[in-house]
């Protein structure tokens, strides 16, 4: 027994230092596609936690097969679960919920409309599986709603909204505290801005520069506009109908922005599309010629900007960011010069990967848009088939919650080995400890995330 035993112990020992060893090849070994002149390595980078990307596409159940119509994929949470809207054969929206075996619940907010246009869209999702969105009723007013994890649904309007049609109140955003952002719409046809507390009170804010005319004002993009410490980013579309960028921080202080080259015609200028727990903002900037160009604001104000190699530079043509990961990767898609869409993923140091969902069409107008990426950077996102068909992807095997969790687990572990304090130094310690700490928190706390397809949300 005592033989069996110590058989078991070595055993043991000699697997923890396998894994030990192949975990510190990937730690301290720089790769091609990650950086560690900060000293710290991105786990998220190395194979033993982030294994090769697949592609694997769906269709929600009854969605409709004729141009524009089909299956659209907007928000991924941590673990997975997938929320977005499917249009069915009569052109009416239903929301989604698609979980990671690949089981889809579809849904309707009470008081959905069921004509063309109307009906329900889901644009964003917490770990738990909150979800917040917006639906349109049978005379084309907008309304917000929250479901809860368990299917219950709370619908909710802003004061103030207008009650014509195309106007009311457009949810798109939820945090991990369930508040809820996104803009309403007045009688008179101008957005403004709102935030959603989690007891339901409800507060309103426009930017500084935003237009008073009908289509102008202050907008929130869809999906990742809201960060769990509460700042929004906006756009603002002033009186001459030129874009902005707003950051509104959690105690309601406004500041807008510019990038470097934007346009300043009607339709041109800076747009934002997400914010992450850093505070880092992702969007583009359309030029004087009307090409997009992607742009990161950082949480200093420093902005940088980026093209997709092979993105078109003529009119409508470019490069557009969608969502940015608490990491900082950032997914998106770029038209090039034919017209046709491409999805790309920058990594948080600059590297630009590109990809085609297979079936995606090379026509004008179709190709592979990505929406949203959560923390270990699975994707989803729409492509559009040869026949103008939207259908779901999904790129990358998100990481079970057990494998995350033990991969955590382990690193830490290692971590607070004297080797390791030898090897890397004793500087690295609160930086891994707090990386570790961000890891959990938005794994098992939540994440929410972004969209440009529907950035009319």
């Amino acid at each position: 027994m005592t033989t069996h035993l110590t058989n078991i112990f070595a055993s043991a020992r000699l697997l923890a230092v396998a894994m030990t060893s192949i975990l510190l090849q990937g730690i301290l070994t720089p790769t091609a596609s990650s950086s560690t002149s900060d000293g710290f390595a991105n786990f998220s980078d190395t194979p033993f936690v982030r294994p090769e990307s697949t592609i694997t596409t769906f269709d929600a159940p009854d969605a409709g097969t004729g141009p524009g119509q089909g299956t659209l994929p907007f928000a991924i949470n941590p673990a997975g679960t997938v929320t977005g809207y499917y249009i069915d054969a009569g052109d009416a929206r239903h929301g989604f919920l698609r979980t990671p075996d690949g089981a889809i619940t579809t849904f309707d907010a009470p008081g959905a409309g069921t004509g063309p246009g109307q009906g329900t869209n889901a644009f964003s999702i917490t770990a738990e599986g909150a979800i917040a969105g917006r639906y349109s009723d049978a005379g084309d007013v907008f309304h917000g709603f929250l479901r809860t994890p368990d299917g219950a649904i709370t619908t909710f309007d802003v004061p103030g909204a207008g009650t014509g049609p195309g106007q009311g109140t457009r949810a798109a955003n939820i945090n991990p505290a369930e508040a809820i952002a996104g803009r309403y719409i007045d009688a008179s046809d101008v957005s403004h801005g709102f935030l959603r507390a989690p007891d339901g009170t409800i507060t309103t804010f426009d930017a500084p520069n935003a237009g008073t005319g009908p289509g102008q004002g202050t907008i929130v993009f869809a999906v990742d506009c809201l960060n769990p410490a509460g700042a929004i980013t906006a756009t603002s579309l002033d009186a001459s109908n030129v874009y902005h960028g707003v950051l509104r921080a959690p105690d309601g202080t406004m500041t807008t922005f510019d990038a470097p080259g934007a346009g300043t015609g009607p339709f041109q200028g800076t747009l934002t599309f997400g914010i992450n727990q850093a505070g880092t903002i992702e969007g583009d900037y359309v030029d004087a010629s009307d090409v997009s160009h992607g742009l990161l604001r950082a949480s200093d104000g420093t902005i940088t900007t980026f093209d997709v190699p092979g993105a078109g530079t003529g009119a409508g043509q470019g490069t557009t960011p969608q969502n940015i990961s608490t990491p900082g990767v950032v997914p998106g898609q770029y038209v090039d010069a034919s017209d046709v869409s491409h999805g790309f993923v920058r990594a948080k140091h600059g590297a630009i990967t590109t990809f085609d969902v297979p079936g995606a069409g090379t026509g004008p107008g179709q190709g592979t848009i990505p929406f949203c990426n959560n923390p270990v950077d699975a994707i989803t996102g729409v492509y559009i088939d040869a026949s103008d068909v939207n259908h779901g992807f999904l790129r990358g095997k998100p990481v079970s919650r057990s494998w995350y969790l033990f991969s955590v687990a382990v690193l830490y572990t290692i971590s607070l080995t004297p080797r390791f304090r030898e090897v890397r130094g004793p500087c690295l310690l609160p930086q891994i400890n707090t990386q570790l700490k961000q890891g959990v928190n938005e794994r098992i706390r939540r994440r929410y995330t972004h969209t440009a397809l529907a950035q009319d949300a």
